[in-house]
């Protein structure tokens, strides 16, 4: 058993990009992601168990919050978690908070994958790509100081219930929206798309994807796609794509990584 264990769901690659930057600090730490049910759900044994995950319309992504209730933690483990948003926190660590009691917590915000609603270039503050980035790895070695320390926050995370609100609006939303998804002539049929939905929810009927209704809203198809083929209706079709250009599409399909 690694020292920590940081559990981490990513869409675009933000989260995992921040996971591994952490790691880097805290040295000897598995990540196990969380886009689908977790491969290593007993942390007993680990020092630091953490938590790093965007905020989805307003609340956790996916099924995240039934996988963290999954999730066996020592009496005595730190845990941590941190949040990444465009414009706000959410009630995301709310919840993650009131399943495990985090010690410490923490977010930045950061280009978003909403395509749909907004282009990802609507952060607070609003910074370019590159300086966003060495933010976030600057943010990711104060959060490690801090969680190498031990530090606990003084107040427990807002409930936001306005966002939880939001959140459930927001989902349900997921299964009408996957009604929009369109593959136009840029497609070449790479596969791509299949590969990387943690639902499974891609096929492929002669030579081009299918989409389901188990839609969570990750857009890593549409982010992700080398030919920029999949839209969502047509307000995506003159928005630019984004994912974070440390991690790849491949990254973000492996179940665990480990970094010394």
């Amino acid at each position: 058993m690694s020292e920590n264990l940081i559990y981490c769901y990513s869409g675009s690659g933000n989260c995992l990009d921040m996971a591994k930057n952490i790691a880097k600090e805290l040295g000897d730490t598995e990540i196990v992601m969380m886009r689908s049910f977790p491969v290593k759900t007993d942390a007993t044994e680990a020092k630091r168990v953490g938590f790093i995950f965007p905020c989805y319309g307003g609340g956790l992504p996916g099924n995240v919050e039934s996988y963290v209730k999954a999730i066996q933690i020592g009496i005595n483990s730190y845990k941590f978690a941190i949040v990444q948003y465009a414009g706000y926190k959410g009630c995301g660590l709310h919840k993650i908070d009131k399943i495990v009691d985090l010690d410490y917590w923490n977010g930045m915000s950061n280009h978003c994958s909403c395509i749909w609603l907004m282009p990802h270039y609507l952060t607070v503050p609003p910074l370019p790509r590159k300086l966003l980035q060495k933010r976030s790895e600057a943010m990711a070695k104060k959060f490690a100081a801090d969680i190498k320390a031990t530090k606990r926050s003084e107040e427990k995370p807002p409930k936001g219930t306005v966002f939880a609100l939001e959140s459930k609006l927001l989902s349900s939303q997921n299964t009408k929206r996957i009604k929009k998804f369109t593959v136009n002539e840029n497609c070449v049929s790479c596969g791509q798309c299949a590969k990387i939905c943690p639902q499974g929810n891609i096929t492929y009927s002669d030579a081009r994807p299918a989409f389901g209704t188990n839609c969570i809203g990750c857009l890593s198809c549409v982010q992700y796609c080398p030919s920029k083929a999949i839209n969502i209706g047509s307000i995506t079709k003159h928005r630019a794509r984004y994912h974070n250009a440390n991690i790849t599409a491949e990254e973000l399909t492996e179940k665990t990584f480990h970094i010394e």
